[in-house]
């Protein structure tokens, strides 16, 4: 099956490299030789990083997390809606907002926004409006939807983002980085491979290549989705470690002490009276 993946990676074109003056130095692990003015991208690297982006993706949704693909690159627009479609999963196609996960509140108030939009078009109150305030009211509902459409029944972050060009996507990776997220990406040989988690080295620019990459992701998450979760171990909370200091000497350990402190007080009475009887007998 790998024999054959990698026939087919190198007939749709993944193997082809950015010419020699775009490279990004970090990439040279990645890559296996130079043809012209072209790098050569190692296909066994490449299936490698897809095997274990594979694995990771199974776990993450096996484990009940979603996915979110995100792709804003014009060769990858068309497969990236196309395979989150394909897996039930979430993607941005047309533009990555600015704090589209580390502000992801305002992006939900957004998506109701829509919602109370599309509630309004369908009672008809668009066309009780003016029509200046009617093609307001479209403008924004046509904006949020472009913008949003993607993301609209991510109710919570994702588990892992996938992207297509780190060098494209490089906020998508920022945010996931700072909340966390683990990520897959498919990079050039100009792309920075150090945000990504997960680097699937391979020609961003084929669309054939792009296509036969996500495919394979988007199985993935499909086995994830048949997979059962292994049972988590219940934590349980650490007992206390006792002291191992001498504790303090109880009154029930030493009875005779106890006997004769209580005796001491009636000696001591004893004792007293014992000498007054002498003195009153001195003085007579």
């Amino acid at each position: 099956m790998a024999n054959k993946l990698a026939r087919d990676l190198i007939n749709a074109g993944a193997h082809f490299g950015h010419g020699l003056n775009r490279w990004n130095p970090k990439m040279a692990p990645f890559i296996f030789t130079k043809r012209g003015n072209i790098h050569i991208i190692n296909i066994k690297e490449t299936l490698k990083g897809l095997l274990v982006a594979k694995r990771l993706l199974a776990d993450v949704v096996s484990s009940g997390k979603d996915v979110l693909f995100v792709g804003t690159k014009r060769q990858a627009q068309k497969t990236i809606e196309a395979v989150a479609k394909k897996c039930g999963m979430h993607y941005v196609s047309q533009r990555w907002l600015g704090g589209m996960l580390t502000n992801f509140r305002t992006i939900r108030s957004r998506l109701q926004r829509l919602e109370e939009l599309e509630a309004m078009q369908q009672e008809g109150t668009f066309e009780s409006e003016s029509k200046k305030q009617a093609s307001r009211f479209k403008r924004e509902m046509r904006k949020i939807k472009t913008n949003l459409e993607g993301v609209r029944n991510m109710s919570r972050l994702p588990g892992a983002v996938v992207v297509v060009d780190g060098k494209k996507e490089y906020l998508a990776l920022r945010e996931a980085k700072k909340l966390g997220i683990p990520t897959v990406g498919l990079l050039d040989t100009d792309s920075d491979p150090d945000p990504v988690d997960v680097v699937i080295p391979a020609n961003d620019d084929s669309i054939r290549a792009i296509e036969l990459i996500l495919n394979e992701l988007s199985d993935a998450v499909a086995v994830g989705k048949t997979m059962v979760p292994a049972p988590q171990e219940s934590v349980q909370r650490p007992k206390r470690a006792r002291s191992r200091k001498p504790t303090l000497a109880r009154a029930d350990d030493y009875p005779q002490t106890v006997s004769a402190i209580e005796q001491t007080p009636a000696q001591t009475t004893d004792s007293t009276s014992q000498e007054s009887n002498s003195e009153q007998q001195h003085t007579q």
